[in-house]
Formats: structure tokens, C-alpha cells, sequence
């Protein structure tokens, strides 16, 4: 089995605030995987294009201006990083400006391929716990185990405001309404929008802890390994 296990790549996919960069990186420690966290690469792109004083809006211009972004992932999930141009920009993608910019950045065809590109190369041969909006549709559609993470978008506000407490203060309706404004705008964008693939386990957080939330997960990866073992 250990040898499936350096072989498999567990694609977690689902809604904003619905817990999968936590999850993904539980899962992934547990199983001794590694992990990709591609919303961070997206991010990434966004501030790279915000750093260059491109409007976010024009297509045209976000297409050619990417094409000269050198973003990073580190696959720890213990540690993950995310640089660009070699330098870490883990903090500064987790701001407001890039939070209000990154939904239409990541709906331009060409940051999506040339991204999609990158995820492949790192996703490799396996071994890889990935989290995003169309990694179980399009990033790897031929994953192992695909899951689709949701929760109740009222639990989804609650723990983002939890996260966004330590650095900024925040109204919890305020938070639900952004999820729900990101909700509908990745699942109706014309590229890769967000989607639960055919074969996706879905799994409802809503009432669940994160504990719960990544033994679920380990449970059916170690299930599919044994599957393929046998």
C-alpha cells in the first residue's frame, strides 16, 4: 500500500470557506502526501498583476502580463510556501486587495492554462493531496479519490470571520454575502468554472469539526489505496 500511497493524488475541490486548505494539509500530514494549494498560485498571479499596475479587468492585458510571472509552490503541508519572482509573498496574497481582485484574474483563459500547466508539473506522478475549484474537473480528472467540500454558507462566514479576527475585524453578514458573491461567480464563469465532477465523493462540513472533516477524507483515500493494492 505504501507504494499507492506515493502514487495517488487526492483532488479536493469545493465553495469558498468551506475549510479544504485545513483539510487538505490534515489529510496530507496524515498520509505522509504532499500538498498543492492552487487558490495560493491564483493569488500569486493576481498580485503579481496588481504589483505591474494592470487592471484586472481587461483580459488582453492580464493575458500578456502573465506570462512573465514566476510563481512558486512548496508541496509541505506542514510548511507551504508560495513565492513570486523568488520572493515570499505569503502573506501579501491574503489581502483585501488581492481577495477583491483574484476572482477575475483566475476566469482569464490564459492565467488558467499557463497555471494549469504548472499544477500538472507539480502534481507529477502522484503523492499529492491538491485543493481548488477544478482540480477534480480539470486539473486532474483522472485523480483517485476526487471530494467536493461544501458547508451551510451561515458556518462558512462563522469560521472565516474566525480566521480574519486575529488581523481584522469583520462583519459576520458582510462575510457570508462576499462567500455568497464568489459562490455564484465562480460557478458561472466560462472557464473551468466551479463544479462537483461526476464521480466526486461530497462531503457536507457543515455540522462537522475539521477533525471529522480529514478522518472522513483519510478513510476513503486509504479505502481506494487498499482497492488498488488488491
Amino acid at each position: 500500500m505504501d507504494a499507492d500511497r506515493g502514487r495517488i493524488v487526492i483532488a479536493i475541490d469545493g465553495t469558498a470557506g468551506s475549510g479544504k486548505s485545513s483539510a487538505s494539509r490534515g489529510v496530507a500530514t496524515r498520509l505522509g502526501l504532499r500538498y498543492l494549494d492552487t487558490g495560493a498560485m491564483y493569488r500569486a498571479m493576481t498580485w503579481h498583476l496588481l504589483l505591474n499596475g494592470v487592471d484586472v479587468l481587461d483580459v488582453q492585458a492580464v493575458a500578456r502580463s502573465a506570462e512573465y510571472a514566476a510563481i512558486g509552490s512548496g508541496t509541505s503541508p506542514e510548511l507551504p510556501t508560495i513565492s513570486l519572482d523568488g520572493d515570499d509573498v505569503s502573506q501579501e496574497i491574503r489581502s483585501d486587495v488581492v481577495t477583491a481582485a483574484v476572482s477575475p484574474v483566475s476566469a482569464v483563459p490564459r492565467v488558467r492554462e499557463l497555471l494549469v500547466a504548472r499544477q500538472r508539473a507539480i502534481i507529477g506522478r502522484g503523492g499529492i493531496v491538491v485543493e481548488g475549484r477544478d482540480i477534480g474537473t480539470v486539473v486532474a480528472p483522472e485523480a483517485e479519490l476526487k471530494v467536493y467540500l461544501s458547508a451551510d454558507p451561515s458556518a462558512r462566514a462563522l469560521r472565516r470571520s474566525a480566521e480574519l479576527a486575529s488581523t481584522q475585524e469583520r462583519n459576520l453578514a458582510t462575510v457570508e454575502q462576499a462567500l455568497r458573491w464568489r459562490d455564484s461567480y465562480d460557478s458561472s464563469r466560462g472557464t473551468a468554472p466551479l463544479s462537483v465532477a461526476s464521480d466526486a465523493v461530497c462531503v457536507d462540513s457543515t455540522a462537522m469539526s475539521l477533525d471529522e472533516v480529514i478522518k472522513a477524507i483519510c478513510a476513503l483515500a486509504l479505502e481506494r489505496m487498499a482497492k488498488f493494492a488488491g
